[in-house]
């Protein structure tokens, strides 16, 4: 996923996220929602059951910080790491990650087994449990209630519920940037892509009965089962959404099935969870509350944390030093490699970028050790290929890609100088753009490569930089090319631990995010070959001639490194790092008496 990171949050997303390979409007007024609520919860929530209020204590709260507005919290729609956090504590899927081993392990699905259809079709079928309510939580009372259906049976989650989101996901009409994840199901390519011989009716998935959802795939896909635990294939409620449509995502409306539901979403400003009394473990759930703020600015989230006001949050770069010495934040310090990776990628189709020469050129003049020891100081990787250890298929450190050669780079930009007639001078003129989320990390990294290019090339390149939901925008695959940047930043964080949710799900153009706008039939061939053989051997085999085409000879981004976390944890929290599937508030707990 798209890394939604400012460069202390070094965990996704992309991202993108503003990092994470894909994504609201003017903030609703308090008493805009209230009034809502009020007049027309009931008729379109339907009937509330089995109240639960919250307690008069002063629940058990974790201070967070999301780094930035979440551009959108609807399963269907979000591309990036914030986004994801806040969605994985709301709804249930299919399946989930252990949050250490990194297994995939149930979650509404109690079991899945594969097998084959009458055409020779690979086929999951996943046997889900039936306990899991479908609640509204109500900003006025404070009550979380399972909604009913028209009858007034409460309702409870299931196959028909997974089979609409997934629908949903996939129809052109949502618009959603991810729906690519999803096209290794039968007819789901085609589908997305607007088909008019196909329908939603022929995607490959259907309810056998409330309790069993099959899914037939376009080609064998041992990994499906990460896949159908996304974000994307979550269960969703058709009847709020139909009901209301874009705002179904708002504090008072939204319908989720988590450990949390939604308390608060002032836009711009707070993401608030409570927890959902209702959940099938909530007895296990410890953290009542979560306040979370939006703030972009690594060194006010610190300040705050130094103040005691967050409960955990990213190390500034230029404090990294001073933590270590610390011998207090030295105690709440945590350092590890994170499976995520920062890279720049390059609009192949604007020039001067159209030119693999020019490509090549910007890629070699990083120094990217240099980056690491003086600006990140992290202990990062330095990255010269897409997918990080950890993940099957990639390659080791270093063994695939471009290295950092200052010669190489000058005389490669110096060939296309010559062809064209060109001077340095005449290429600084065609005012070459770098862009990057709103962040003081990013700006440093950028900042310090703009240098390197100048140092090396003699380049000028301008930077720019746009709030996280509208940049999201400005670099889609989709944007006119004349609105787009030369060079854009992005994190891709893992959404499972296999390459094929990175160099071919991100770079593949027939049937990934494509941001760099390449079209090679080979490149794309390959990566899906890699998808499909037989042996794990040969998988990796093809997905490392994958990542030595695209970092070599199409040179469509420049990899710059591989994450790692950088966090202080108060004391108090006792906390995990989970490398997939978003952060997991409901397997923390806070000691308040030592709060206190």
């Amino acid at each position: 996923m798209k890394k939604n990171n400012t460069l202390w949050l070094v965990v996704s997303l992309l991202i993108v996220s503003s990092m994470m390979l894909t994504a609201c409007g003017a903030p609703a007024a308090p008493e805009v929602v209230t009034k809502e609520v009020e007049v027309e919860v009931v008729k379109e929530v339907e009937v509330e059951v089995e109240v639960t209020a919250m307690p008069d204590a002063e629940p058990v709260t974790l201070h967070w910080n999301w780094g930035t507005e979440p551009p959108t919290i609807d399963p269907s729609l979000a591309t990036d790491t914030t986004s994801v956090d806040v969605i994985a504590n709301l709804f249930v899927g299919l399946t989930k990650f252990d949050p250490i081993s990194g297994a995939v392990v149930p979650s509404l699905a109690t079991e899945w087994v594969s097998g084959e259809d009458a055409d020779g079709n690979q086929t999951w079928t996943f046997t889900l449990r039936e306990d899991i309510a479908w609640v509204n939580y109500d900003p006025i009372t404070g009550e979380t209630s399972q909604v009913v259906d028209a009858d007034g049976n409460p309702r409870f989650v299931n196959a028909n519920d997974v089979v609409y989101g997934v629908k949903r996901t996939v129809d052109p009409a949502t618009a959603s940037d991810y729906a690519y994840v999803l096209y290794v199901i039968k007819n789901a390519a085609d589908i997305n892509a607007g088909s008019e011989d196909l329908t939603l009716d022929d995607l490959g998935v259907e309810a056998l009965d409330d309790t069993t959802v099959q899914f037939t795939l376009a080609r064998k896909a041992g990994y499906f089962p990460a896949i159908a635990g996304m974000w994307v294939a979550k269960p969703m409620p058709q009847w709020a959404i139909e009901g209301w449509a874009e705002k179904w995502t708002e504090a008072g409306l939204v319908v989720s099935n988590g450990p949390y539901a939604l308390e608060t979403w002032i836009h711009g400003g707070e993401l608030d969870l409570v927890k959902n009394p209702l959940w099938i473990e909530a007895d296990s759930v410890q953290i009542e509350r979560i306040e979370g703020l939006m703030i972009t600015e690594e060194s006010t989230a610190f300040a705050l944390y130094e103040n005691g006001e967050l409960d955990s949050t990213g190390v500034p770069s230029t404090d990294i030093d001073r933590v270590k010495a610390d011998p207090v934040l030295s105690a709440d310090f945590f350092s590890a490699p994170d499976v995520c990776t920062y890279y720049y990628g390059f609009v192949t189709t604007k020039p001067p970028l159209d030119d693999v020469r020019v490509r090549k050129a910007f890629v070699q003049s990083i120094d990217r050790q240099s980056l690491i020891d003086n600006v990140l100081k992290g202990g990062q990787i330095p990255a010269t290929s897409f997918a990080p250890p950890g993940i099957f298929g990639a390659p080791e450190p270093g063994k695939v890609g471009l290295p950092y050669d200052p010669d190489a780079a000058k005389a490669s930009l110096q060939e296309y100088l010559d062809e064209n007639g060109m001077t340095v001078e005449d290429f600084n003129a065609l005012g070459v753009t770098l862009m990057h989320n709103t962040s003081e990390g990013h700006a440093n990294i950028a900042a310090a490569i703009q240098q390197m290019w100048a140092d090396n090339l003699g380049v000028d390149v301008r930077i720019e930089n746009q709030e996280w939901k509208v940049y999201l925008k400005t670099i889609g695959h989709d944007t006119p090319l004349e609105d787009v940047p030369h060079i854009f930043r992005l994190g891709w964080c893992a959404d499972y631990p296999d390459e094929n949710n990175w160099i071919h799900e991100v770079f593949n153009s027939d049937e990934g995010a494509n941001r760099v706008r390449t079209d090679n039939a080979e490149f794309n061939e390959l990566t899906v070959a890699a998808g499909t053989a037989d042996s794990p051997e040969k998988r990796a085999e093809l997905y490392e001639q994958a990542e030595k085409m695209f970092a070599e000879e199409m040179v469509a981004y420049a990899p710059i490194y591989h994450y790692t976390i950088v966090n202080v944890t108060q004391q108090w929290l006792t906390r995990n790092f989970p490398s997939l599937g978003g952060n997991d508030f409901y397997n923390w707990s806070i000691d308040e008496a030592a709060r206190e």
